[in-house]
């Protein structure tokens, strides 16, 4: 019999015997491996309202005690971290090495909220009148939630729940139906290290659930991860429902090779970005930009040497450079966008469809796949294709190459590969895209800065982790107060009656 993926709820797994269920597919060789359950309306409002009762007692723990627990979770999870990761790699498709990479990278975001003391400190003033003291605090929000994608099962759910949870929230999780085990596994961790029964939910679902989640009144903020369509929708369903958004959409990631670049450098940061997880990643290089004619032809002839060498297959089989595709409706819409490409006259320098893997013939694999001469109004560069195929759009001087990556819908990321100072530091400073790398192909910022793309890659205020994180999950209360001594009223005078003016610093 299939095995269910349970939710997990109030501290335990609840398995339903009845309604309606997903199939969990093993993206290596195309079988069914389990089935998750698709929660209704009602029962996600039950998974809620368990959460608000639990989240008045855990706002009332200190953020000490709140720490302590991130910091036992962040041992469990590395005690744990080859069963974590094969879960992951045996749903996603990812190798064990990537998958490995997906869950530290969540981790270290973790680590970061083990500073919540500090994060959640409020500023203080005295004497901003005769005798009176302003002061602010962060408090929870109380009851939030987050969406997020298959594509990084065990990070992205962590960047959402480790800044909520610290801050002192309550928090449901509505994971991707596609690899929902492992945050699931997460949960019976946090419990482990302590998290009291109710703080961190895992609630399975399609839209039903999405749609719960938005509107329900009890749940204050949102944060989304996905398609720049979905971001969209849930951004402004959440906000015409009086909650905070942070919604995070798709992307068209540049990278731009000057003249001067060391093209072995930019050839090796190309390959491992545009195919890396099969190219499902958010900020993977889709599009390289070469500056010049002699440029393109050379690195367009070290990408295809490369390319002959990389070794595609099951993610958890030792030496893979990536796996396959999360499902056979991502691999079949990534070769349809490859017969675009092809129709639309851009080059085909690598053709990876048609791979097949020895003994994992209905695996969801598609091999890595090049085009060249690719120009702007082409499907292939416009769409997020999501899947290992890397585009090159030749730049005629450094001013076409930086408007390609600035005029370009998506702002998520962008890189450059220069020896040249000056043009790196007019690059950053001119280019519209939210986060940069300089002689780095996947500019992810370390977990104390934050993540967040422009334009159509991000919707709401608020990135993600960092000291955003926290704003985002609290609010802040100004005090303003004044303590008048009996000294200090003899020496003020008897009361002058009630004053019409507004307050300012000279009348306080």
């Amino acid at each position: 019999m299939t095995r269910t993926i349970p939710h997990f709820v109030g501290g335990s797994h609840f398995e339903p015997q009845e309604g309606r269920f997903a199939d969990v597919f093993d993206p290596s060789t195309g079988e069914v491996q389990a089935r998750v359950p698709l929660a209704s309306a009602a029962e996600v409002q039950q998974v809620i309202a368990n959460a608000a009762a639990a989240q008045p007692a855990w706002a009332a723990t200190n953020a000490q005690k709140r720490a302590r627990v991130m910091m036992r979770f962040v041992d469990l999870v590395h005690e744990n971290m080859d069963e974590l990761a094969r879960l992951l790699s045996s749903e996603h498709g990812k190798t064990f090495d990537d998958a490995k990479g997906d869950i530290i990278r969540g981790l270290e975001v973790i680590e970061f909220c083990i500073g919540a003391p500090h994060m959640l400190k409020g500023e203080y003033s005295t004497e901003a009148g005769t005798g009176i003291d302003v002061y602010s605090m962060r408090q929870p929000l109380g009851v939030v939630a987050g969406i997020t994608p298959f594509n990084f099962p065990a990070m992205i759910p962590l960047w959402k729940a480790g800044p909520a949870i610290a801050s002192g929230n309550a928090f449901v999780l509505k994971p991707s139906e596609r690899d929902p085990s492992v945050p699931v596994r997460l949960a019976e961790l946090f419990m482990e290290a302590g998290l009291p029964a109710g703080i961190l939910n895992v609630v399975h679902g399609d839209k039903e659930a999405v749609d719960t989640i938005l509107t329900d009144p009890t749940i204050q903020a949102v944060g989304f991860v996905g398609s720049t369509p979905i971001a969209e929708y849930i951004y402004a369903t959440a906000a015409a429902n009086g909650k905070r958004a942070q919604c995070f959409g798709g992307a068209k990631n540049h990278l731009i090779v000057m003249p001067d670049a060391d093209l072995d450098q930019a050839a090796d940061a190309l390959i491992g970005a545009g195919y890396g997880s099969a190219g499902e990643r958010c900020m993977a290089i889709s599009v390289a930009v070469p500056v010049g004619e002699e440029t393109a032809d050379a690195l367009v002839a070290k990408l295809t040497e490369r390319l002959a060498g990389l070794k595609v297959g099951p993610g958890l089989e030792p030496g893979m450079d990536y796996g396959p595709l999360v499902s056979a409706a991502a691999k079949a819409r990534v070769e349809g966008l490859i017969q675009e490409g092809v129709d639309a006259g851009a080059t085909l320098v690598a053709d990876g469809r048609g791979l097949t893997v020895p003994g994992h013939e209905n695996g969801f694999y598609l091999g890595p796949t090049l085009f060249d001469h690719v120009t702007t109004d082409m499907s292939i560069y416009q769409q997020e294709i999501f899947g290992p195929v890397l585009s090159v759009v030749r730049a005629a001087d450094y001013e076409e190459a930086l408007a390609l990556a600035s005029d370009n819908p998506y702002g998520n990321g962008v890189g450059i590969f220069t020896r040249d100072g000056d043009a790196a530091r007019d690059f950053a400073a001119r280019v519209n895209v939210g986060m940069v790398g300089v002689n780095i192909p996947i500019p992810v910022p370390i977990a104390y800065f934050t993540f967040g793309g422009w334009k159509a890659s991000g919707f709401g205020d608020l990135n993600q982790h960092g000291a955003d994180g926290f704003r985002f999950y609290t609010k802040t209360k100004t005090v303003t107060s004044r303590w008048p001594s009996g000294t200090l009223r003899q020496a003020q005078g008897p009361s002058s009656g009630p004053s019409f003016v507004i307050p300012t610093g000279d009348h306080r």
